[in-house]
């Protein structure tokens, strides 16, 4: 070691909290995300000036569903993608009308990965994932709709319908439909053994993992729902009760022969090309006994979050009269957390809900019709070995102006008591619909709905994620009907709100964030005018 310089302190050893901590501030001009992060701290300051306004660019109506992912609108079953990120939205292409039978099913957007080497130049721009009626999977430019990719996934045994991320961005799944033979079948005896099929592949490059089946002689007759999600397996039963199994486990235990797309195989009497029409993909993963269980917990309809730090998990007891009830537990011993009961006690249509918030801090966040609570868990004091939920911030709708007039003078001077209280989302008083989070502003954005006369008008909020003071309030200048089903996005400096009608109608709003150049102009006028000034008895005077 080297000796410390005389009147000089010795070198001190890295911190690597310190280090990290000036990284994330952007203090290292050659780190990857310097520049964007210092772009969207800069855009969050725009965003959330005073002069800063949305203003409603565009408005379009369709009789099928309308999409958006990352700043593409998607119309007519993904065949026309809009661009809501010009200064007015702009169509990028328009497919061809198709038969029913080449209806895509779902759809998944896919990014290109940092920092890694990928074998085709179209794998570094975004591609959209599609799943078609006639069971193809198929990899589509995001800017044009060109075919990049296609496999076969399986013949008419078994109808595939939904995509899910396993893992984000890296490892994807194709589920079938739940498989139901036809009434004569059942009426003849026959029994269906296979309720579902999953496919998992991993992306860029697209590479087939395996397929497996849920088959109910392993997993038991009453299976009604199955998911893979970052690394479990996910089974759900009609009589609330979850599952959880490892899928890794299972895969590297039941798993017969890999695969690769376009390998030719000859197995079980099949020949064929992998991923090809007319053979597609084998089930190379035959679960024939119960795999170990990781845990179980039952929950009324199904409802199972695992988040937090520690693992905990939040469920509503299994039974009618819990509705709304949430606890949340310690996944490593199933301990109720210190205050981990939340009843908001709501008299209210809609229930609340509740979920980890998605910004990765372990924090909770429960909604209800005039309240957000954000909650933490920490540490007991004088007890480290349990848990309690604590409130982080609190988020109140705006009933300042709202009198609950249960009782009324008649101008005869009688009393009049109402036998019916209002409910907790009464129309007429403000109340909160969506809560989201943007993760690259770090904002906090929650839609509330207060019906004045006959229509409803909304407003978005910003908030900060870390405390939840307001920022911006952003208003919608749409009526909304609570009867109808609504998103709303918020995605840097877009605001599109997707609303759904009866018969199937659809309309989407989008807003563009724009600058109050009034006083700006203003400003820029007077610089332009010619001014003469003139002094006479101790006054100016200015002539244009």
């Amino acid at each position: 070691m080297r000796p410390a310089v005389a009147g000089r302190a010795a070198p001190r050893a890295p911190n690597v909290c310190r280090l990290l901590g000036r990284r994330a501030r952007g203090f290292y001009a050659r780190d990857a995300g310097v520049a964007l992060r210092k772009n969207m701290g800069l855009l969050r300051t725009i965003l959330c000036q005073e002069s800063t306004k949305f203003k409603n660019v565009w408005t379009t109506h369709s009789a099928s569903p309308i999409a958006y992912e990352r700043g593409r609108i998607y119309l007519d079953n993904y065949r026309c993608c809009i661009s809501s990120i010009a200064q007015e939205p702009r169509i990028l292409y328009q497919k061809p009308k198709c038969s029913e039978s080449e209806k895509i099913e779902d759809a998944l957007l896919l990014e290109c990965p940092l920092g890694e080497m990928l074998p085709n130049p179209s794998d570094y721009k975004p591609s959209l994932i599609v799943l078609t009626a006639q069971n193809w999977l198929l990899r589509l430019s995001a800017d044009c709709g060109e075919i990049l990719e296609k496999v076969y996934l399986a013949g008419s045994c078994c109808k595939f319908r939904y995509l899910s991320w396993d893992t984000p961005q890296e490892v994807m799944v194709v589920k079938s439909a739940q498989n139901k033979l036809p009434a004569e079948a059942r009426q003849a005896g026959i029994q269906q053994s296979v309720l579902f099929h999953l496919a998992v592949f991993q992306v860029l490059p697209l590479s087939f993992i395996g397929m497996l089946e849920i088959n109910k002689k392993i997993f038991g007759n009453s299976v009604t729902d199955v998911a893979i999600s970052n690394g479990i397996l996910i089974v759900m039963y009609s009589m609330g009760l979850v599952r959880l199994y490892n899928f890794q486990a299972i895969s590297e235990q039941f798993m017969e022969r890999p695969f690769d797309l376009g390998s030719e195989f000859n197995w079980n009497g099949e020949v064929g090309v992998v991923g090809k029409y007319p053979f597609g993909l084998p089930c190379n993963i035959k679960i024939t006994d119960t795999p170990p269980l990781l845990f179980e917990a039952s929950s009324l309809e199904n409802a199972f979050q695992i988040g937090g730090f520690p693992w905990h998990y939040i469920i509503t007891p299994n039974k009618k009269k819990h509705r709304g009830v949430f606890y949340i537990c310690s996944l490593k011993d199933n301990a109720l957390a210190k205050n981990g009961i939340q009843d908001m006690k709501c008299c209210s249509l809609e229930p609340d809900w509740i979920y980890f918030h998605p910004d990765m801090s372990g924090r909770i966040i429960h909604v209800g019709p005039n309240l957000i609570k954000v909650l933490k868990l920490k540490e007991v004091e004088n007890n480290t070995d349990q848990i309690e939920i604590a409130e982080d911030f609190i988020i109140t709708a705006n009933r300042e102006n709202c009198v609950n007039n249960s009782v009324t003078v008649t101008s005869s001077g009688r009393v009049v008591k109402k036998r019916i209280n209002l409910l907790d989302d009464d129309p007429e008083q403000e109340t909160f619909k969506i809560v989201d989070y943007e993760d690259e502003l770090d904002l906090l954005s929650t839609v509330a709905v207060t019906e004045i006369g006959a229509d409803g008008r909304a407003h978005l909020d910003l908030r900060c994620n870390e405390h939840g003071i307001l920022l911006k309030s952003i208003p919608l200048r749409e009526s909304w009907d609570v009867t109808y089903s609504h998103e709303v996005y918020f995605d840097r400096d877009i605001v599109l709100h997707i609303e759904q009608k009866p018969n199937r109608k659809f309309s989407c709003y989008v807003y563009q964030m724009v600058c109050d150049t009034a006083k700006e102009d203003e400003c820029s006028r007077r610089e332009r005018t010619e001014r003469v000034s003139c002094k006479k008895g101790g006054r100016i005077f200015e002539y244009t």
